[in-house]
């Protein structure tokens, strides 16, 4: 079984910025099912684009992050 690091502190924050972005991502979709008018529709389908990008730029960090870990200790 492989050994488990702790995160370093700039993956720790990148999680964060996962959730975050998934929270931003559950907001929109909720808040787009609940708006009464098209001015909040905007808003979230703003929040949703900017949610997705958020999260797929995180992963590619993260995976980014991994691979450059992986060829200095292997």
């Amino acid at each position: 079984m492989p050994k488990v690091l702790p995160l370093k502190p700039c993956d720790h924050n990148l999680q964060e910025t996962l959730d975050l972005a998934e929270q931003m991502i559950a907001l929109s979709l909720r808040g787009d099912d609940q708006r009464e008018d098209t001015g909040c529709g905007i808003l979230y389908g703003v929040m949703r684009d900017a949610g997705f990008q958020i999260r797929h730029l995180a992963q590619r960090e993260m995976e980014h992050h991994r691979r450059r870990t992986r060829r200095t200790r292997g």
